[in-house]
């Protein structure tokens, strides 16, 4: 019988500063990443995390992400992220976040979809399976997240094409595949340097639809699809093949500063 924990975690962060761009704020990328660490010790810590899973060879990946922010930490600033599941269905879970100072004023949140896979077939895998569907006790729909959740990310045929980037050892993670935060690291930097002087990421969204890995050539289409807004389609292209396959859909809104 396994100790009932809280439904909510709290982590501590350090925003160390060769993670922080040059207005010495922590990197989208980066708090994306500490939102990935929190989602992976609170699941762990109660029974449905990837320790457990691997044994059975399965395991959890990402399929939707939101970050919605009114300030970032700062280097050398200590942050807390708190997670929760709120819901939960055979293949899928949702999964939100909320980052906080020390002394409770909250930076933003973030919403999540996460889906279980077979590490063999790669095919989704009954969440509720697992320990007698576990995931169920520790639902919370009672701590809010006032953040939309993600939308459909429309676009036309008229986007632009405006980039190729070969992926490389770096870019996949754990599960053999190109890291979900990677995407996220190349599509901000598909804005010049000075763009950011005097704007920043107030909501980002991503939606992936097929995984791609090392090798594979990831080609960027942009579209402006508001004052500030933009929409951003990823396809991958195998070396040695000709077909163009969808990976990944992301909006991006900037507010001026």
């Amino acid at each position: 019988m396994m100790e009932m924990l809280s439904k909510v975690g709290s982590y501590e962060f350090l925003a160390e500063p060769f993670h922080c761009d040059f207005s010495h704020h922590l990197f989208i990328g980066h708090l994306g990443n500490h939102m990935l660490n929190a989602a992976d010790y609170h699941s762990n810590d109660r029974g449905y995390g990837m320790n457990y899973l691997n044994l059975l060879h399965k395991t959890w990946v990402l399929s939707r992400l939101v970050i919605e922010m009114d300030h970032y930490p700062k280097a050398y600033e200590r942050f807390f992220v708190n997670t929760w599941v709120e819901g939960a269905m055979r293949y899928f879970t949702d999964r939100d976040f909320e980052v906080k100072t020390p002394d409770g004023t909250t930076y933003g949140y973030g919403r999540s979809v996460w889906a279980l896979i077979d590490t063999d077939s790669r095919q989704p895998t009954d969440i509720l399976s697992i320990h007698d569907g576990l995931i169920n006790q520790y639902i919370d729909t009672d701590t809010p997240c006032p953040i939309a959740k993600s939308s459909r990310v429309k676009m036309s045929s008229d986007a632009e094409y405006v980039r190729t980037v070969q992926t490389c050892y770096s870019d996949v993670d754990i599960n053999g595949h190109i890291n979900s935060v990677k995407y996220i690291e190349h599509i901000i930097d598909l804005w010049p340097v000075d763009w950011f002087r005097s704007h920043r990421i107030a909501r980002f969204e991503i939606a992936y639809v097929a995984e791609s890995h090392g090798g594979d050539n990831l080609l960027f289409y942009r579209e402006k699809t508001a004052d500030n807004e933009w929409c951003v389609r990823i396809m991958k292209q195998t070396p040695g093949s000709e077909e163009k396959v969808e990976v990944c859909r992301s909006k991006v809104k900037f507010v001026k500063e």
